[in-house]
Formats: structure tokens, sequence, C-alpha cells
């Protein structure tokens, strides 16, 4: 599979972070989108971009986009792309998707009707009545947003949030995409003091550890590309063997606390399963006693506020509290990124940041709030 058109999709406001990750990679023609980025590559990226990308939900091979506002046109436009370059003649292609503001908004009929055009496009081509269904799995995804149909082949399988180190975790995860994004973000990349005091199930710090080693992301978890051909399970297996040559041997100082034991127990037998253990320590710790233990540091984390785990007074007078400990840290030299859906943060902090940007946390808004010396408000 040569002169491939790639999407990545992420959450939306990493769109920047992860066209960086693509470039770094080696991808080209990379143009970022909302809540995607595309490049061009064959398989051989297609396998790089799964187990290296650390922002990305998952990699996709674009079939096709168009304009319909009709199921005949959805069957006719479907039906006219050239399938047979992807699918072999058993390929299993079960089919989901999802429609918004759009004259076709029902994803059942939506997705019989791309079913049905797919297979009579393979049926004409490989001459059989009835599709077999009966080799590798291609998971056909489709999007109707604005009656624009955009049609992939998804590579991945389980989506590259999944790592395949977090089989469990705490009341509210953090999707490690977006733990991996806020790292990004901060400009961590392994130097100096790295702390999350509300650290949860440990995602945030574990992501910056895998960060800090360059240990590929992928490396505990398969991908339906694998199964596809000889030609991608070994461009894939290349990749894997490969990448350990890449990691970084250095001594690093990341640690997560937070007050609740059993989400630290939860947090150590996540970084175990990771395999980073030995470069994360996590400790039982009230954030609201946090303070700066070396000259520099930097603190990346994501507190309760007041939408998921709590109520919002509760969370504006824990971030108040919070803020206490928090703005000499900044003010002997430690810089800070806090996720939060709070407007208020910066008040309820009594610091002003001196940088912000819009992320989505699932389907909820927030801001990173980058902080650098301590500015009171």
């Amino acid at each position: 599979m040569d002169n491939l058109t790639l999407c990545a999709p992420c959450l939306f406001g990493l769109e920047g972070v992860l066209a960086d990750e693509l470039r770094r990679l080696g991808m080209e023609e990379v143009r970022a989108e909302n809540g995607r980025v595309l490049f061009s590559g064959n398989i051989a990226a297609a396998s790089r971009a799964n187990l290296w990308l650390r922002t990305a939900e998952r990699v996709m091979i674009v079939a096709g986009e168009f304009r319909a506002e009709s199921f005949e046109e959805l069957f006719e436009q479907t039906h006219a792309i050239e399938w047979e370059r992807w699918l072999p003649r058993d390929a299993a292609f079960p089919v989901r998707g999802h429609c918004v503001s759009s004259k076709l908004m029902s994803v059942p009929d939506c997705r019989s009707v791309i079913k049905r055009a797919v297979a009579a496009r393979l049926g004409e081509r490989y001459h059989y009545l009835r599709a077999p269904e009966d080799g590798s799995k291609y998971q056909l995804r489709f999007t109707v947003l604005r009656d624009r149909v955009m049609l992939h082949i998804d590579t991945s399988g389980a989506s590259l949030h999944k790592r395949g180190y977090r089989a469990l975790s705490g009341e509210a995860p953090l999707r490690e995409t977006l733990a991996a994004g806020m790292v990004l973000l901060s400009r961590y990349r392994g130097k100096g003091a790295f702390r999350d005091p509300f650290c949860g199930s440990g995602t945030i710090a574990i992501e910056a550890a895998l960060i800090a080693k360059n240990r590929a992301p992928g490396l505990l978890r398969g991908f339906d590309l694998s199964a596809w051909s000889e030609e991608a399970r070994c461009s894939l297996e290349q990749e894997r063997e490969s990448a350990p040559e890449r990691e970084f041997n250095g001594e690093y100082d990341i640690a997560g606390s937070d007050i609740d034991a059993d989400c630290v127990a939860l947090a150590r037998e996540n970084a175990a399963k990771a395999g980073v253990q030995e470069l994360v320590r996590f400790e039982q710790s009230d954030a609201l006693a946090f303070y700066a233990d070396t000259e520099r540091g930097r603190v990346v984390t994501n507190p309760p506020y007041g939408v998921r785990l709590g109520e919002a007074a509760e969370a504006a007078e824990l971030m108040h509290e919070f803020g206490v400990a928090l703005r000499p840290v900044l003010k002997s030299g430690w810089e800070a990124a806090i996720l939060s859906a709070d407007p208020e943060l910066e008040r309820e902090l009594s610091v002003q940041a001196s940088k912000r940007r819009k992320l989505y946390n699932g389907s909820l808004r927030c801001e990173l709030y980058i902080f650098g010396r301590c500015r009171t408000r």
C-alpha cells in the first residue's frame, strides 16, 4: 500500500502538538485540520505512526470524501471508491461512524448503506454474490459532518489512548493522549523535576516518564494492520524491534502524589505495567502541603474541578487552598500547567496564567493554564 493519504484524529486542541509529532517522525505533507491531522505515506508510515504517536486517537487510511444529502448519493459515491485497492477478497469490513448536523442523521441507515455499497463494489471486482468476510478485519469508519461524508479504514484497532498499562483507573480517569498532550505543551522533555500533586491513577506522570525515556507508547499493544498482509506485519515488527534503540538512558526526577492511598497504589501498579516503575515514584501526600523540593521544576496536573468529581464550591475552595501552596513554588522559579474546566481558576489560585490553551477532556471543554513565575492577581 503506497501513496496513502493517512488521517490521525485527535482531541480538539491537540492538532498542533500532533502535527509536530508527525513531522518529528519524518512524515510528509503534514497538515492540521480541526480534530485531525492528515499526512502522506505507505503502510510502513502507518505502522510507525501507530507505534509512536502520543496524542493521536487512531491512524486511518482516507478512502474518500464527498458531499451527500440523500442515501442514493451516499450509496453511489461510496460504491465509486476503489475499495479493492485496500480490501482483499475475504476482508471482513464492519462499519462504524457518526453523523453531525447533516441531512443524513440516522447512523444505522448510513452504516447499512455504506456496507451495501462496499459489498457491491467488492462483489463486482472479485466476482462473488456475497462477501465471505472470513479474513482479516478492516474496520471502516464514517463521519457525516454538515453533509460532508468522510470514509476511512482504521489501521489501529482499539483507540491509541489504550496503551495497555491502565486496565483499571480512578474515579475520573484522564485519557492517556490528553495527558501526553499536557506534558508536551508544558515543554517537559526529561530535564528537571516533574510533579503531579493530584496524580489519581498516575497517567500524567507515567506519560511524562515515557516521553522522558523516549519510549514508544504503543509497545504494549497490537494493531489491526498487522493482520492485513506480510508487508504490514513485517513493517510493524521492524518498528518494534528498532524502538529500544531510540530510547534515552538518564536519571529522571518524576513523581506523583495523591491524598488517596488507593489511587497511589493503583498508580504504582500502572507504572509497573508500563515498565516505568524505576523512572517515576508515587507517594501519598496532601496537595495542600505541596512545596518546591528542588531549585527548578514543573507541575503538570489535573485537579478536581467540580464537574465530575464533586461540587463546584468544594473544588473552588480546594483550588483556593492549593493556591496558597502553589504561589511560593512559582515564585521560586518553578512552572506549572494545570488543566481545568473552571473559568475562575486563576482567581481562585490568585495567580495569573502566562498562557491558556483550550483543550477537551472528552466532551468537556477545559483550559490548560500555563503559569511561569508567579504573577499574583
